[in-house]
């Protein structure tokens, strides 16, 4: 696969060698586009949260914004501030041309928590659509205004929310890479691991509390799993050769990885532990990038076995792969739908590289973005939008589409290089 791996080289070149620093701080997020059919809600002030390190609206308010679903109608300039229902002017609202209303209140408790309180309110309807009540600490406050904003995404929507949801990534800092763990948002990054050597292909488990990943300290790409709750890791794959590409199965059971040790890099199946190796592709050329389906029954991958690379997808227990591409020269990096129903992959266009979603039916192909350096797609856990890496300006960032393509994100520090990134689940009891 000549063309592949100088696509992949020429990015590692240009992502990790020639970058400025990065600085350990949130990213910051530039929003380009909208939704086609907003929703104009106003979120009032919460009561009392002035006191509050940064207030919880704002945060709900900015979460509702980047979907590009809402169009926040401003609360500005009110004499009064609602916090129960019947407190509400409803006209007031009606005049400011808001369908929905968010009204809340923040309390101190007695044993350092805060009581958090919100209501969402149908402004034409008079009516409360649903309301939550929250006990946490401080340090948990950032997170209840997330799940607040999942709340009424969910209602308004009738989709899952996922700003509560975290994401992973790679920034290179100094002479060290530095894999990082962050909110969706782009707040409160921590970093998981630091090494000299490079870090690569960071995969969530399905139940969010560990991460595969790639990393190069022993000076050859080893696959690792570390536990997000004790810190603790283990290695998955160091058989001869290379071991890439880790992609967890929908049971966090077993992991789909790329080995070289037989010959060309092909795709094998292990248990977690590293044990029970099968190999699921047999051909003379290079498999990578697997992906499994989200029920269990299929890995994606690319394949340059016709001559370049393009798109396939083999059942878990093995057989004949179905090639999926036929549009275009170059096609890589599928990962499926959270719904199965579709994949993303990056298109090769020119001399651009493109975010791309094909229809597994109907293998209708749309365009998600252009003019680009793009690579490693990673769908939000309920689909609605894409995350992936970029280069703006000569710099790598983080950047998301919508699934329809009408809203854009940009996700930037202020210095430096991001690179690789992978959505987390939505995890349980949330």
């Amino acid at each position: 696969m000549t063309n592949h791996n100088s696509f992949r080289i020429f990015l590692l070149a240009l992502l990790w060698l020639s970058l400025t620093p990065v600085a350990h701080s949130q990213l910051r997020i530039e929003i380009i586009g909208g939704g086609a059919n907003q929703v104009p809600i106003a979120i009032a002030p919460f009561k009392a949260e002035a006191t509050l390190p940064q207030q919880v609206t704002n945060i709900i308010a900015a979460d509702l914004h980047r979907s590009g679903l809402f169009k926040i109608v401003d609360s500005g300039g009110l004499t009064s501030i609602p916090a129960e229902p019947a407190d509400v002017q409803y006209p007031v609202w009606t005049a400011r041309g808001a369908e929905a209303l968010v009204i809340g209140v923040v309390s101190p408790l007695p044993n350092g928590y805060w009581d958090v309180r919100f209501r969402l309110l149908d402004v034409v309807k008079q009516t409360q659509l649903t309301g939550f009540a929250y006990q946490v600490t401080q340090q948990q406050l950032r997170n209840t205004a997330h799940k607040i904003a999942d709340s009424i995404y969910a209602q308004l929507t009738g989709d899952v929310g996922v700003f509560s949801t975290r994401i992973t990534y790679v920034a290179k800092q100094g002479a060290r890479f530095e894999l990082q763990m962050a909110d969706a948002d782009g707040y409160g990054a921590q970093t998981i691991l630091a090494s000299n050597e490079p870090i690569i292909s960071p995969a969530w488990s399905p139940d969010g509390t560990r991460l595969a990943y790639v990393s190069f300290e022993r000076k050859k790409p080893i696959v690792y799993i570390q536990s997000l709750l004790t810190g603790s890791r283990t290695v998955a794959a160091n058989f001869k050769g290379s071991n890439s590409a880790p992609a967890w199965s929908p049971d966090g059971k077993r992991l789909a990885v790329v080995l070289s040790k037989d010959g060309n890099s092909q795709i094998y199946l292990i248990n977690a532990d590293g044990s029970g190796v099968t190999r699921l592709t047999n051909t003379g050329t290079i498999d990578t990038e697997p992906n499994f389906s989200p029920d269990g029954q299929w890995v994606i991958f690319t394949s340059d076995r016709g001559g370049s690379p393009q798109i396939y997808r083999v059942p878990v227990t093995g057989g004949a792969p179905e090639r999926l591409t036929f549009e275009g020269s170059y096609n890589v990096t599928p990962r499926y739908a959270p719904d199965g129903k579709s994949f993303v992959f990056i298109q090769r266009n020119g001399g651009h590289f493109n975010v791309a979603m094909q229809d597994f039916v109907s293998r209708q192909l749309q365009l998600l973005t252009e003019n680009g350096i793009d690579e490693s797609p990673s769908f939000a856990p309920n689909g609605r939008t894409i995350l992936y890496a970029t280069v703006v300006k000569g710099r790598g960032i983080l950047a998301a589409v919508s699934s329809d393509g009408r809203v854009r994100q940009r996700f930037s520090a202020e210095i430096g290089d991001v690179r690789e990134p992978a959505w987390g689940p939505i995890l349980k009891g949330q």
